[in-house]
């Protein structure tokens, strides 16, 4: 049986440690111990997440220990974590390294999961507390709808995410691409074609600082034109 308070909280880490420390600390502050995936990060990194583990603050798994495969390596992530959370009789709670949470933003989380729903998702803001990426098509459903959680079949990113133990009993990740690099579509669409309703929580939230671990990436905003051409020949950020 499936609890509001048993969760299995990730972060994935690639270095940009400064910003990731401060996303833990928000979440240990709320009251959760997450578990960091180091995703092949410097050394420096490595230790300094070391150290937070032998404080007791987080767990974390370094992926070198258990695969050879170049950074990203988000869909062995999400199969571990599945394991994990799929043996622990969980849900799986993902929140990201650039991504701050409040006291009570998990568990608000986990307290709108009922039965049928797949994914339940936190609202992104920037600093002027306003809606950003990657969840700039909810400032239309804000608008028509306020400050609500909503159901949607629009895609979703795991920023602040809570996958269900409902949906990830229903998905198997081992069959994920292996061609892609990101799976926050794919999984949120799979839940809507399994039958399961996607909630969106406009009232519920998070800070984020998009890309900080992966810099080139505001090329999207400033030199799109850049992004896309070395999104293209390196065959990088395939989603």
């Amino acid at each position: 049986m499936v609890t509001t308070d048993n969760l299995y909280i990730i972060m994935p880490v690639k270095d940009a440690i400064e910003m990731a420390e401060q996303a833990l600390q928000a979440i240990v502050a709320s009251g959760y111990r997450p578990c960091v995936y180091d995703d092949y990060s410097s050394s420096e990194t490595a230790r300094r997440l070391d150290t937070l583990a032998a404080e007791g603050c987080i767990e974390v798994i370094h992926i070198a220990d258990h695969i050879q495969h170049p950074s990203p390596n988000y869909r062995w992530v999400l199969q571990h974590a599945q394991q994990v959370a799929l043996a622990r009789g969980c849900h799986l709670v993902i929140i990201e390294s650039d991504v701050f949470v409040g006291n009570e933003t998990i568990q608000r989380l986990s307290a709108t999961v009922h039965e049928g729903v797949g994914l339940v998702a936190a609202v992104t803001h920037n600093d002027a507390d306003t809606i950003n990426f990657p969840y700039e098509y909810a400032s239309r459903l804000q608008q028509r709808h306020g400050n609500v959680t909503i159901a949607t079949r629009k895609r979703f990113s795991f920023c602040c995410t809570l996958l269900t133990h409902e949906l990830l009993q229903a998905l198997d990740f081992r069959l994920l691409d292996p061609t892609k690099d990101w799976y926050d579509v794919t999984i949120s669409h799979q839940s809507v074609a399994q039958g399961f309703q996607n909630l969106l929580m406009l009232d519920n939230p998070v800070l984020h600082k998009p890309h900080s671990s992966r810099p080139w990436k505001q090329l999207k905003y400033k030199h799109p034109l850049l992004y896309y051409w070395r999104k293209l020949t390196q065959h990088s950020d395939k989603i």
